[in-house]
């Protein structure tokens, strides 16, 4: 299956994507599922599961947080309870993987080595404990970018994430997570991440896509 396990929408107040032209954009590339990954809450995105219902796309939830040494995708948690500090940012990075880790949930580093203010861990991701994988693929990243993070999930030892980190349609499905089974629900996904049975990637559908429309524009 192919997911894009770090998608935004307009309810992460920082964009105007419509959470029906994400999951429409999603289903024309040929996209199994997506996971909204709305910025400081989980709840958030309650309004987008029912969107993908209606057009019949699986649509997961986890949240992205800002932490004082990176953003982390987090996935498994059921409300916005896991926020114990009361503030959406600088919250301290040891302490929000271990409260998802004792909810049940898991801890991937968004975007890792890209080097944007306190957005992410860059060479700190080597000695970070308790997480689940990394996001070697983000959309919004430089390929360089992308390498070194691939590069610290096989020293670690840990599986690899890719999502497209979308704020817009158009940048919708750059980058998806292959899972090697079948994903139901977020319990089917955490599981499959737990097994490293998954993997990041630039995907297939996206590059074609991009491919005919140039091809359309230059004829």
């Amino acid at each position: 299956m192919w997911i894009d396990t770090h998608c935004h929408t307009k309810y992460s107040y920082d964009n105007w994507l419509e959470p029906v032209d994400l999951i429409r954009r999603a289903k024309f590339l040929g996209i199994d599922a997506v996971c909204i990954t709305e910025h400081y809450s989980y709840e958030a995105s309650e309004p987008v599961e029912q969107v993908g219902r209606d057009e019949g796309l699986l649509v997961l939830r986890g949240v992205e947080i800002a932490t004082d040494r990176g953003h982390l995708l987090a996935y498994g948690v059921q409300d916005d309870g896991w926020n114990k500090w009361g503030r959406d940012s600088y919250l301290p990075l040891d302490d929000v993987i271990e409260r998802i880790n004792l909810l049940g949930g898991i801890c991937v580093p968004a975007h890792p080595y890209r080097a944007v203010g306190l957005a992410s861990l860059l060479e700190g991701l080597l000695d970070v404990e308790g997480i689940a994988g990394v996001e070697s693929h983000n959309g919004n990243n430089t390929d360089e970018d992308n390498d070194l993070a691939q590069r610290a999930a096989e020293l670690m030892g840990l599986p690899t994430l890719g999502g497209s980190d979308c704020h817009k349609t158009a940048a919708v499905g750059r980058c998806v997570t292959e899972v090697s089974t079948v994903v139901t629900c977020m319990a089917d996904f955490i599981a499959a991440v737990r097994r490293g049975q998954c993997s990041g990637h630039y995907f297939p559908g996206y590059l074609q896509a991009q491919q005919a429309r140039a091809s359309l524009a230059a004829a």
